[in-house]
């Protein structure tokens, strides 16, 4: 498993997502030890994931394995309040992260990000919140997710930390970050910009993106590997797994895995057999012409 130099940081360029740990009949200890053995050594948690629950499941979990606190690096993140909306004032995020690490059994956070946009976001009170959170020794670094350069700017007026992280939804089926850049000028749908140029922003800015639901099409539609709705892309990923001695699932991380923006992926399943699928293929390089064979398989278009 290959390592990032993220701050103070060597993580894994896999990460755990944990928002499927409360599912019924998952094994938790098993599914932490396949993780870590595997060489992931960064977790992601958000209290909203099963209202709490999640955190609660892993903090229980992580103390019967054989991995100790300063093996991995536990992130999570804050501003979804259920039945509200978003909230990014000071007071929800430092009584939020109260709760969080009382939930995980921890004395702090590796990372904390910000859930989403809050569009009635004040940065001074979001400042406040992480100067008292890094001065109490609970949060050592801070991030955001699904936030553009404009919005992220906008929180730099008055924050002090560096934002380190954005999580941003990336794969094979959800390369608008990439499209975007490839059909600069030209009159069509590619050339459309969502997200005011986030993958170049977040490279000169020396952000890592950690691109979530990396096997997903459309909004949460289902996978898209082995679906018979893409023919074409699964033909790929079954001759590239060949190939490179994989599983189309890990050549589908390894796509992402090869865009020089160096991002961390962060899958989110719970069965350990495909997270051994992952962690097997997490060495791999694709060649440049096989990155944009997976591309047009995709269905996309070069101009």
């Amino acid at each position: 498993m290959r390592n990032l130099e993220i701050a103070d940081m060597k993580a894994s360029q896999v990460v755990l997502g944990l928002m499927h740990l409360n599912e019924p009949d998952k094994k938790p200890v098993e599914v932490l030890e396949t993780a870590f053995d595997g060489g992931i050594n960064y977790f992601d948690h958000a209290d909203i994931y099963g209202r709490g629950e999640c955190e609660t499941i892993f903090g229980e979990a992580f103390k019967k394995t054989s991995i100790s606190r300063d093996q991995v690096y536990i992130q999570s993140k804050t501003g979804i309040r259920p039945g509200v909306a978003f909230d990014f004032r000071k007071d929800h995020i430092i009584e939020s992260v109260d709760g969080i690490l009382k939930r995980l059994q921890v004395e702090y956070l590796d990372a904390l990000l910000l859930h989403r946009p809050d569009a009635l976001v004040e940065p001074e009170q979001v400042a406040e919140a992480f100067d008292a959170l890094e001065k109490a020794g609970k949060v050592r670094h801070f991030g955001v997710s699904n936030q553009n350069p404009g919005q992220i700017e906008l929180l730099k007026t008055a924050v002090k930390q560096p934002l380190i992280f954005n999580q941003l939804q990336f794969g094979l089926m959800h390369t608008g970050m990439i499209d975007a850049g490839l059909h600069v000028n030209m009159k069509d749908e590619g050339s459309l910009v969502h997200d005011n140029g986030i993958l170049d922003y977040s490279r000169l800015n020396k952000m890592t993106i950690q691109a979530w639901s990396p096997f997903q099409y459309g909004f949460f539609e289902g996978p898209f590997v082995g679906n018979p709705k893409f023919p074409e892309l699964n033909k790929k990923l079954d001759e590239m797994a060949e190939k490179y001695n994989a599983t189309p699932s890990g050549i589908a991380i390894a796509w992402i895995s090869r865009h020089p923006a160096m991002m961390q992926t962060i899958i989110g399943t719970m069965n350990p057999k495909r997270i051994k699928e992952v962690t097997d293929a997490s060495d791999i390089s694709l060649s440049h012409d096989d990155w944009y064979a997976l591309y047009l398989a995709a269905g996309n278009i070069l101009p």
